[in-house]
């Protein structure tokens, strides 16, 4: 066990000395905002009766990756399988590349393999909340504040 800022965790998922799942690299990628214990819990008792929302990731498998969209997305379905009982499988032939290049309007993590994920967001976030700093697991070119 070890205690890590969210971007030395980061930089430790980056070399793959630790692994963590989709959402919490997103969450990470979040808590990259704050520069301090301080501002994080400032800012989360000043937004704590805004509200919050419930959501679930929606897996679109691509031809060379996946890519889990969120609300707010372009491609998030309108009625999504919260549940999984409906068992539909979003996909496509195209490419991730291809799919990012013809998009505008992004809430999404990118996933090429189990070790190479980004968080792409340009949508406002609800309830005064934070949007994660988009940061691609594969290079160190994020102005994280931490």
């Amino acid at each position: 066990l070890q205690w890590s800022s969210p971007p030395e965790a980061i930089e430790c998922f980056k070399s793959q000395e630790i692994w963590f799942a989709p959402p919490q690299f997103y969450e990470l990628c979040r808590l990259c905002n704050f520069s301090s214990l301080r501002e994080l819990h400032k800012f989360s008792s000043d937004r704590a009766l805004e509200g919050c929302e419930r959501w679930m990731p929606v897996m679109l498998n691509a031809s060379d990756g996946y890519i889990q969209l969120l609300p707010g997305d372009e491609l998030y379905p309108e009625d999504p399988d919260y549940t999984g009982e409906k068992k539909i499988i979003m996909s496509t032939d195209k490419k991730v590349e291809d799919l990012m290049k013809e998009g505008s309007v992004f809430h999404r993590i990118v996933i090429k393999n189990i070790n190479d994920l980004a968080v792409y967001v340009n949508i406002q976030a609800k309830y005064k909340h934070m949007n994660p700093l988009m940061i691609n697991s594969n290079c160190s070119d994020y102005n994280s504040r931490l």
